[in-house]
């Protein structure tokens, strides 16, 4: 393995590409969990966003395999903090289900807007990190996603 506990204050998720189930709207594309940005006052453009949907679903693929210590979730601040609620975050190296079959990491209870909440993923070896919203429809919006780990594997 490579890498060493500094490699930990690196955001991982950066260097990765993301896809989501569905799209509300053109602006509001995968890759905006992924814009670096954390906060953004006003409506939630640099913020990804799904249709209203049942299962709706965002995955990042970290283009290699990659211990996992540490995912962080933020999100929007202008409105809806409840559809954060419930998010599963899953962490492997699996398509299946298009990743939403990987081990989970943790379950977001509400985050308020505007809001960041991180989980401890102990050291969880995955390319794929997803974000799953399981038996319900509704949309699931991120503002931004991080991931800290060690790897590559």
């Amino acid at each position: 393995m490579r890498g060493s506990s500094e490699n930990l204050e690196e955001n991982l998720a950066l260097k990765g590409t993301a896809v989501q189930s569905s799209t509300y709207d053109y602006i509001y594309g995968a890759s905006n969990a992924l814009d670096g940005i954390r906060y953004a006052p006003g409506l939630a453009s640099s913020c990804s966003h799904t249709d209203i949907e049942l299962n709706p679903w965002w995955r990042l693929d970290l283009l290699d395999s990659y211990y996992i210590y540490k995912v962080t979730v933020t999100n929007r601040a202008d409105c809806c903090p409840e559809r954060t609620a419930g998010v599963e975050i899953r962490i492997g190296n699996s398509l299946e289900n298009n990743g939403n079959n990987n081990p989970r990491c943790g379950v977001t209870s509400l985050v308020p807007a505007g809001s960041s909440v991180s989980f401890s993923c102990g050291g969880m070896e995955g390319r794929y990190v997803n974000m799953y919203l399981p038996g319900i429809q509704k949309y699931l919006t991120l503002c931004e996603v991080e991931v800290y780990g060690t790897g590559n594997l």
